[in-house]
């Protein structure tokens, strides 16, 4: 992953130093904001392969930022971890349920940060061969990496689009939330089970707009699958 532009935002410089300097040492290219207005400068002066966003930033939240970020259609694909010295289960739902990738909690090592980062850009990466995937309607392109509903384009971020892609190749088959994590995440240790389930409710959420969400289907006390043939 050495060359890819991570973004900081930190307002305490300490904080922001030690991190910058992790990075660089792991072979990334680092620029960094203070707050909310010099992170979305940044963003349009050149846009990062992943932002380190802190949840409390002294012009507006990183909560916040993180919401615009994803539901603006040209930065909405853009991997977001969130780092933040809350450590309550609440908290870590609702930095996930924004829209973040994934959620750091302070303090924390360089070693593990650099880890998560690692984790979060294997899995947004484009890829895979050149297939089209179906089900009765819905379209996995592999290779131009995007989901069709018909004619329509699903938005979908880069966790969802994994997980949608695996369960199309994967149809009709129960998968527990660590399989999933293991099968999806490429078994990163760091992520918890309840994870999925946020990304479970972002992905229904997307195929809902398109008549798709009854295909992802809860099978309680086993997991998840995707129904190549929903009632």
């Amino acid at each position: 992953m050495a060359g890819k532009q991570i973004l900081i935002v930190e307002d305490e410089k300490p904080i922001r130093d030690m991190i910058a300097f992790g990075l660089r040492r792991a072979g990334y290219d680092v620029t960094e904001a203070e707050d909310t207005a010099e992170a979305r400068a940044r963003i349009a002066d050149r846009r990062p392969d992943l932002m380190l966003v802190d949840w409390m930033l002294p012009d507006q939240s990183g909560l916040e930022l993180t919401r615009q970020i994803k539901r603006d259609r040209d930065t909405h694909e853009l991997p977001i971890i969130m780092l933040t010295a809350r450590a309550e289960e609440g908290d870590k739902v609702a930095g996930l349920e924004c829209g973040a990738d994934d959620y750091v909690t302070k303090p924390f090592s360089p070693r593990e940060l650099v880890a998560r980062i690692n984790a979060v850009l294997r899995r947004s990466a484009p890829g895979g061969p050149d297939e089209l995937i179906r089900a009765n309607g819905l379209t996995l392109d592999q290779a131009g990496h995007r989901v069709l509903a018909g004619e329509a384009t699903v938005t979908l971020g880069p966790t969802e689009y994994r997980l949608l892609s695996f369960f199309m190749t994967h149809p009709d088959r129960v998968y527990s939330r660590g399989q999933l994590l293991d099968r999806v995440w490429g078994g990163n240790v760091y992520v918890e089970e309840r994870t999925v389930d946020v990304h479970i409710r972002r992905l229904r959420k997307a195929l809902e707009a398109h008549g798709y969400d009854r295909y992802i289907q809860t099978v309680r006390g086993a997991g998840y699958r995707f129904s190549s043939r929903p009632q």
